[in-house]
Formats: structure tokens, sequence, C-alpha cells
């Protein structure tokens, strides 16, 4: 079992930044690719980013990339998402997710966090 608490998230200004780190306690997670997917009010919970066990490898969805940088840090059992440039559309519950590899579907991971508000103002 994998417990993740999600943290960071808050109100930000248009264009601002904010960096959301999500803490896994119950087994290490650096067998596990972590994602970070967001909801809307009204929309899918999407996929914003992942990164593999070893983190070599990441996903990033077209909406974030280039503004939205994950890392993960298997020492401390934490997964991080520096946001850069935030939008209003990027306003959304943030969850962190474990899963055994990289996938878009929220449906393939195993575990998750309760999440964590950002809201953007414009």
């Amino acid at each position: 079992q994998v417990l993740l608490v999600e943290s960071g998230g808050g109100l930000v200004q248009a264009g601002g930044s904010l960096r959301l780190s999500c803490l896994a306690s119950g087994r290490t997670i650096s067998s596990y690719a972590m994602g970070w997917f967001r909801q809307a009010p009204g929309k899918e919970r999407d996929l914003a980013a992942a990164i593999s066990g070893s983190g070599r490898g990441t996903y990033y969805a077209d909406s974030v990339k280039g503004r939205f940088t994950i890392s993960r840090d298997n020492a401390k059992n934490t997964v991080y998402l520096h946001m850069n440039s935030l939008k209003p559309e990027d306003t959304a519950v943030y969850y962190c997710a474990a899963d055994l590899s990289i996938a878009k579907r929220p449906e393939s991971y195993d575990y998750w966090g309760q999440g964590t508000q950002v809201t953007v103002s414009s």
C-alpha cells in the first residue's frame, strides 16, 4: 500500500509559480512511475505530467510543455511539480498518482493522493 499526500497548492496570480509536492509513505516509490493529474470543475481528470521510476523518462501534456517540470527525489520518497507561467486555465485540483509505468489514463494508476487545489487568478 502506498499513501500519497500532496501539498503546495494555493492561490497565485497569472504568470506566477508554484511547486507542488507529493510525499509517499508505506512503500518506496522508486519502482513506481508517478503522475500529476489535474481536474477542473465539470471536466475530466487529465494527466499533466509523469515521470518514470528512475526519473529518466518524462511525459508532459501539450498544454503544460515548457511551463511545468516534474521531478522526483527517491531518497525522500517525494515527487514534485514545478509550475511556472501559470495561467487561469491551469486552475484545478491537482492529484498525485502512482503506477508501475507511465500511463495517460487515470484508470491505470493504483494509488492516489487526496488532491491539492491550485487557483490562478487573472
